[in-house]
This record gives C-alpha cells, sequence and structure tokens, in this order.
C-alpha cells in the first residue's frame, strides 16, 4: 500500500475544501480548565453540515482523486459516510455506504440525507467494510477506505494547520480510529511543532490500533464492543502503522465510563454536545490528571452527532 502525505499536501489542502469545513472554532480560557486542572485549548469541528472532522479529508479526495461520474463505495460508522456522499454528491458521483446493522440511525438518516444509498450489513464497521470491498470489487467500482488515502489524511491534516497557525500548546490529544485524523494532524505537526507532545487516543475497549502501534504490526481484536462508535476499530490497515506510530508519542486507552463522564462535562462546562468519540481527549485528561496539570494541551472535539438515545441516557438532568 502506498501511503504518504506530505506537509506540501497538506498546505496546500484548503484550496479544494469547501469553506464551512475550515478555520472551525478554537476554545480556550473555558470552565473546563477548571473542571481538569489544565489550560484546554479545545477545536470545535462540530460546526459544520455533517457534524465532524470528516468534511474535509472527503471534500480533498472527491476534488483530487476521482474520474468525472466516478461511483465511490466505502463503509462508515456514519460520519465518513455522511462526508463522503456530501462530497462526492456535489461533484456528479454516486455514493454507496456500507454501515453495520447496528449503527447510529442519526448518522444513517444523515448518510441517506446526503444522497447516499446505505446498506446495513454485519455486526460491526469491519464485517461492514468487508462486505463493501467486496460490493466494490464485484462491480468494478471505487473502494475508498477511510485512513487509507493520502487525499483524506491530507485534509483532516488541516486542522493541525488551523491549530499551529492560531494557538501555542504544550500536548495535542487525538482521537485514533483508522487513522486519517492522526496522519494527518501528526505530520502538521511534526513539521510545524516538533516540540509539541501528541498522544492518540483510543477506546479501551477497541484496544486493536493501540495493540498494533505498540507491537509494529497489526493486531485484530475479537471485537469492539464501544460507546465510541467513530474510534471502535477492530481490524487495523497494516500498511498505515509505520506512518501512525512516528504521528504520536503515545497512545492511551480511556474506558467507556471515562468517556460518558467527558460528555458530561463538555455538556455542562462548554455547552457543546458532542459523540463520545469527539470527547475522547476530554476523557484521556480526565482520566490521568496529574499528567496534564498545569499544561496547556489542545484537544480535538471531532464530532457531535449524538444519537436521539444517547442524549436523552447521558444528557439528562
Amino acid at each position: 500500500m502506498n501511503f504518504k502525505i506530505s506537509l506540501a499536501g497538506i498546505v496546500a489542502a484548503p484550496s479544494q475544501i469547501d469553506p464551512v469545513f475550515l478555520n472551525s472554532p478554537v476554545l480556550e480560557g473555558t470552565r473546563l480548565d477548571r473542571s481538569l486542572g489544565c489550560q484546554v485549548v479545545a477545536k470545535v469541528e462540530t460546526e459544520n453540515p455533517v457534524g465532524s472532522f470528516k468534511g474535509r479529508g472527503t471534500e480533498l479526495f472527491a476534488a483530487t482523486a476521482l474520474t468525472p461520474g466516478q461511483t465511490v463505495v466505502c463503509a462508515s460508522a456514519g460520519n465518513f459516510g455522511q462526508g463522503l456522499a456530501r462530497a462526492a454528491g456535489r461533484r456528479g458521483h454516486a455514493c454507496v455506504v456500507f454501515a453495520a446493522e447496528n449503527a447510529n440511525p442519526m448518522k444513517i438518516e444523515a448518510m441517506r440525507r446526503f444522497g447516499a444509498d446505505v446498506k446495513l450489513v454485519g455486526s460491526d464497521f469491519d464485517a461492514a467494510k468487508e462486505a463493501a470491498h467486496s460490493y466494490a470489487s464485484e462491480r468494478g467500482l471505487r473502494f475508498v477506505e477511510d485512513g487509507s488515502e493520502a487525499a483524506i489524511a491530507e485534509g483532516a491534516g488541516t486542522i493541525g494547520l488551523e491549530l499551529v497557525a492560531a494557538e501555542r500548546f504544550d500536548a495535542i490529544l487525538v482521537q485514533l480510529g483508522n487513522g486519517a485524523l492522526l496522519a494527518g494532524a501528526g505530520t502538521a505537526l511534526r513539521e510545524l511543532a516538533p516540540r509539541t507532545e501528541i498522544i492518540a487516543v483510543v477506546a479501551a475497549n477497541a484496544p486493536a490500533m493501540k495493540l498494533s502501534l505498540e507491537a509494529g504490526a497489526a493486531v485484530q481484536t475479537g471485537q469492539a464492543n464501544t460507546i465510541a462508535d467513530g474510534i471502535a476499530v477492530r481490524v487495523p490497515i497494516p500498511g498505515t502503522l509505520a506512518l501512525l506510530r512516528h504521528c504520536c508519542d503515545d497512545i492511551v486507552a480511556v474506558e467507556d465510563t471515562a468517556i460518558v463522564q467527558a460528555l458530561r462535562l463538555a455538556h455542562r462546562d462548554l455547552g457543546l454536545i458532542l459523540e463520545p468519540a469527539g470527547a475522547a481527549g476530554i476523557a484521556a485528561m480526565m482520566a490521568d490528571p496529574g499528567r496534564f496539570r498545569g499544561r496547556r494541551i489542545a484537544t480535538l472535539l471531532s464530532g457531535g452527532n449524538l444519537s436521539n438515545e444517547l442524549r436523552a441516557q447521558l444528557l439528562s438532568p
């Protein structure tokens, strides 16, 4: 697998991305500082048409990597599928998205609203991805794997550019699912802020990426049963692991209980509704306060597509 991204590609990316996804808000000096005992720099990626950072990478991919009229096929827990469906549809491409049978209903509805043909297959994201790959291969269609496309990672990397241009911070917490966000933001930060500590965050109930980066080889797990569907990876992409390991100094795992507490804290202190993966960085700070105390810490609030069921369950008084 040829997976190479560059700072030059990230710097050039904004010209191909719908501006609605760029220059997202940064919150600092909030109540969260007192709650967590550190200075929090929170990059808010929820206030855009797809409710997550995924629109950055999917925009760049659709603008630069497709031929006219080409149909795209992908698998998604919901946010990537929304981004790809919107970006592809705006440029005249059909989009087929495979999602797990138990995927977030709100995300499924949103993908269809953006024009995707959504097929529900399998018990989790990786089962849906296997079905999507087979479907695309059988029909000669373009299979798009979030995490293994350079354009998607470089689009996500624009988050790192914006943070470095506007803020100073000692460390950054980056959600780690299939890896596009870490690959893009990590590449930008390694070049432009080499002294910044980059900490990848996975869900403890979906540890495959942490195990793989620590082992230096892909480690599959039997399940990825976490509330954080956006980072619920069971089968890593082998060809991306070397780059991802270069893009972080450490990998931490957070329990679902900490993620739930982080959702509630973000709602109380920031007035924001996040989805579980979007609050993973806050959960990491809550879980190990001594590590971050007194430091200036950036975190990516990467998505806000919380299902109605979870919203009622987690955010009720």
